[in-house]
């Protein structure tokens, strides 16, 4: 079977029997075998289990878990063709769903490996790993190529939590200290001082075992506190990035800062606007950011916890520019809907999915001109990818 292409998640694209298959595992101008992995009625997704011409950017997996985990999905490729590939990737789905036909400037990442600095596990009988990408079959890990160093330590030595059945979430900080986040069934209590010295926080079942359910991270010079429940970027170089690209083209008066997490876009444009309205629905991301306003001597920046209508509402405020870094759904559409209405010269989309990007693009380009368009590979090794659009208005 001859290789057509890579679709959006980094499958071979091919046909058999007339319709179109998914082929993980291969890769563009590539001669296959393949396995039929499921049938549907209009495709296939199938296995390349043997390959008889190589693509020339092919590579050798460094991880041993590759075939089986559901971790990543491009580490048989080099560096320099993913690159290719996710900026191709946003283009054409851009162009094919939004009809944003333009150059697009792709921002490097600094390293491919060990760059997360979060993971989440399952774990069953005692085994932490992830799913296989196709089934729900444990691939049990290790460590992980693409986590902190801090957290490979840590799950060489994870037995000593004790857990049968459940879930954990680690995360790691720049001065390499560990949040663990459990959720199990099972009955167990943590014996917390046989833990390493650098986990600083457990939370178990929603209930904070230790002194604190956060801790401190840092993006360029911005320290950051973040709860255990808040989002924070999984990359901090790209993160840093993303500051950087975004003091570079926004300025104003009235910044909106929407789903803003623990503060981090608002607060790196501290110079940029003379004030900084932050919304984010989750409460404990609300008290960091407020916090992380402090602590980072930023005296131009209000946060406010609830929902977006409302709080606006109440704000009886006019913006310039709205910052928005939605979930991977994108917007919904009230959120559109009240974009459209506050009507800013400026919007700054950062999104993590090009496909509900695009589809949100083609609403908002009935009022707004795309200006410019930035990918960041914040996920090496994987199919993921950061796109960061912005749009002035017409």
């Amino acid at each position: 079977m001859k290789i057509e292409k890579l679709d959006n998640k980094g499958r071979g694209i091919t046909y058999y029997n007339n319709l179109i298959t998914f082929v993980e595992n291969a890769l563009p101008s590539e001669d296959v075998e393949i396995e039929i992995k499921q049938e549907n009625k209009k495709f296939y997704l199938a296995e390349a289990t043997s390959i008889k011409t190589e693509n020339k950017n092919r590579t050798i997996p460094k991880c041993p878990y590759y075939k089986e985990c559901g971790g990543c999905n491009l580490l048989h490729i080099n560096s320099e063709y993913e690159d290719e590939y996710k900026e191709t990737k946003v283009s054409e789905i851009l162009k094919k769903y939004a009809n944003v036909d333009m150059s697009i400037k792709t921002i490097k990442n600094d390293k491919e490996l060990f760059y997360r600095n979060k993971i989440s596990l399952k774990i069953e009988n005692g085994n932490f790993g992830y799913y296989n990408s196709s089934t729900h079959e444990l691939c049990s890990i290790n460590n992980c190529l693409i986590a902190s160093s801090a957290i490979n330590d840590f799950l060489k030595k994870k037995e000593i939590l004790n857990i049968k059945n459940g879930s954990i979430t680690i995360r790691s900080n720049y001065k390499n200290e560990l949040m663990l986040i459990i959720t199990t069934d099972d009955k167990m209590s943590i014996d917390l001082e046989n833990l390493p010295s650098n986990v600083v926080s457990v939370i178990l079942n929603n209930k904070c075992l230790t002194k604190d359910n956060f801790f401190y991270d840092k993006i360029d010079d911005f320290e950051f506190k973040v709860s255990y429940d808040s989002f924070f970027q999984v990359n901090n170089y790209m993160a840093g990035c993303i500051f950087k690209i975004l003091r570079n083209n926004l300025s104003g008066k009235n910044l909106l800062d929407l789903y803003c997490g623990v503060g981090t876009l608002g607060l790196a444009l501290k110079d940029n606007f003379k004030n900084i309205y932050g919304i984010e629905k989750v409460k404990n991301a609300i008290i960091d950011a407020k916090y992380n306003a402090k602590i980072n001597n930023v005296n131009n920046a209000k946060y406010y916890a609830g929902d977006t209508v409302r709080v606006l509402k109440d704000l009886n405020e006019t913006f310039d520019t709205v910052v928005v870094d939605p979930p991977r759904s994108g917007l919904n559409e009230e959120t559109i809907k009240l974009l459209l209405e506050i009507n800013p010269k400026t919007i700054c989309y950062v999104s993590c999915d090009p496909m509900t990007l695009a589809r949100d693009l083609k609403i908002l380009k009935e009022n707004y001109n795309v200006k410019k368009i930035n990918v960041l590979n914040m996920f090496p090794n994987t199919y993921h990818v950061e796109t960061l659009v912005i749009l002035n208005r017409k």
